[in-house]
């Protein structure tokens, strides 16, 4: 989920002979006797029945899952990531105006993927053989949320139908598309993921301007129908592309979750960071098409902006995901991400009258506040080495950053009941300062690590 800006940290045992050694994160658990090399992988299932495995980290069957999860990610993580776009659309309706409960459609698309983690990833590790059909009820539910959301007439259906529908079906699909994708890359899983997440970031340059473009000339009702064919049409002949590269018997061979991360200092440290920055996270894509009509800019010039952002947040998520495969220290990726995105909201969105400064904003934030984003799947494996452990602190972290999604709409809300329309921000002052501030947090709370005595720091 920029969601997809999500993934997952499995980990399994390489064996061969006698010896064995730990590899990068992969789903599922620990395999039994898994054979691998660089140009072949068996697999000894149970009774003795050697299984051939195709490569990890490579060959067409891997890159044809990647790039089948890369359109995924960009068309249907795409959709909720332009929801800037339908907010400013929507506040401009009589019968939504003034309705400071509009960012919650929003929110809640983006956030349930998130606060869902927890529930639905454990479902997908015990119960692996059933992981198509999982796709297979998801998939539709999200096209069905837009159709249906294409009927509502009152803001609580939309959030029933383009928020609440839309965000359950992409929960139910695509936690078995992230264990998929970990089956498939081990080694080279940083790249992988600043690759998939990255797309919706590539369709978001794109897909603004369509979404504006559409709304103002047929209407919401028209749009979300149009929308939900596009879809059906771009990603259903996908499905059948999306299969595991282990046995679903193996797969389902599941040690108990070892909860001893839970009294890791690193890991409250890492989960209140990403508590702390999901909170501030969505504020900008959320109001800077608003924002920029509200400084004497067009509609057109905001989604310019929105597109802008979405373009470096590919550039952002591919560098910071590659750069986290043990090429830059994680902690100094985490704060660096998070004190730029802090400034530019401070220094750069808060006095900003015209387009120029927007930008600059637009570029900066994009790149470095979603360059956090692609880190989790490093996170969670720093935090513990442990197999059965790993996937806890995933969908832990994931439910944080759900947390600060689905907060966003009712934060927006309280914070723009008392706002004047000048100086500072104008009416968006106290949004600009509270996505800056959770910002400056989410990097100090990383900052604490190495305040604490150095015989401690190892620890």
């Amino acid at each position: 989920m920029s969601f997809t800006d999500v993934e997952s940290s499995f980990e399994f045992e390489v064996r061969d002979g006698s010896s064995s050694t730990q590899a990068p994160a992969t789903p599922a658990g620990t395999v039994s006797d898994l054979l691998q090399d660089d140009m072949n992988t068996s697999l000894e299932g149970a009774g003795g029945v050697s299984q051939q495995l195709e490569p990890a980290d490579g060959g067409p069957a891997a890159w044809r899952l990647l790039w089948a999860t890369f359109i995924f990610e960009a068309l249907l993580w795409g959709f909720p990531l332009s929801y800037g776009i339908f907010q400013n659309y929507y506040s401009q309706l009589p019968e939504f105006a003034g309705n400071p409960y509009i960012p919650i459609i929003g929110s809640i698309t983006s956030g349930i993927p998130y606060l869902g983690g927890p529930i639905i990833a454990p479902l997908v590790k015990r119960y692996p053989r059933y992981q198509r059909h999982m796709i297979y009820l998801g998939w539709p539910l999200c096209i069905l949320g837009l159709v249906a959301g294409s009927f509502a007439n009152t803001l609580g259906a939309l959030v029933v139908t383009q928020g609440i529908m839309y965000g359950v079906g992409f929960l139910i699909f695509y936690y078995p598309i992230i264990s998929m994708v970990n089956e498939w890359w081990i080694a080279r899983r940083g790249m992988a993921w600043g690759i998939i997440t990255s797309s919706s970031g590539l369709s978001g340059t794109v897909m603004p301007f369509i979404v504006e473009a559409m709304l103002n000339r047929y209407g919401y009702k028209i749009t979300l129908r149009a929308i939900a064919v596009a879809l059906t049409v771009l990603t259903g002949p996908l499905i059948p592309l999306f299969k595991g590269r282990l046995p679903a018997a193996e797969q389902g061979s599941l040690a108990r979750t070892n909860w001893s991360f839970v009294k890791s200092s690193l890991f409250w440290v890492y989960c209140v960071s990403n508590v702390m920055q999901g909170l501030g996270f969505y504020f900008p894509s959320l109001y800077l098409p608003s924002y920029a009509t509200s400084v004497g800019l067009s509609a057109t010039q905001g989604a310019l902006l929105l597109a802008l952002m979405s373009l470096m947040q590919v550039l952002g998520q591919f560098t910071f995901g590659y750069l986290s495969d043990s090429r830059l220290p994680l902690n100094f990726l985490a704060i660096l991400s998070t004190v730029v995105a802090a400034t530019a909201s401070l220094a750069l969105w808060g006095p900003a009258r015209s387009m120029a400064p927007l930008v600059v904003f637009s570029i900066l934030y994009g790149f470095f506040a979603y360059g956090y984003t692609s880190m989790r799947v490093r996170m969670g494996s720093a935090i513990s080495d442990d197999p059965t452990s790993s996937l806890a602190t995933f969908s832990i972290f994931c439910f944080g950053q759900g947390v600060g999604n689905v907060l966003t709409g009712p934060i927006s809300a309280g914070l723009l009941s008392q706002t004047t329309s000048f100086g500072y921000g104008m009416k968006y002052k106290a949004v600009v300062i509270f996505t800056g501030t959770c910002m400056v947090l989410s990097a100090l709370s990383i900052v604490t690590l190495y305040l604490r005595p150095r015989s401690l720091r190892a620890v």
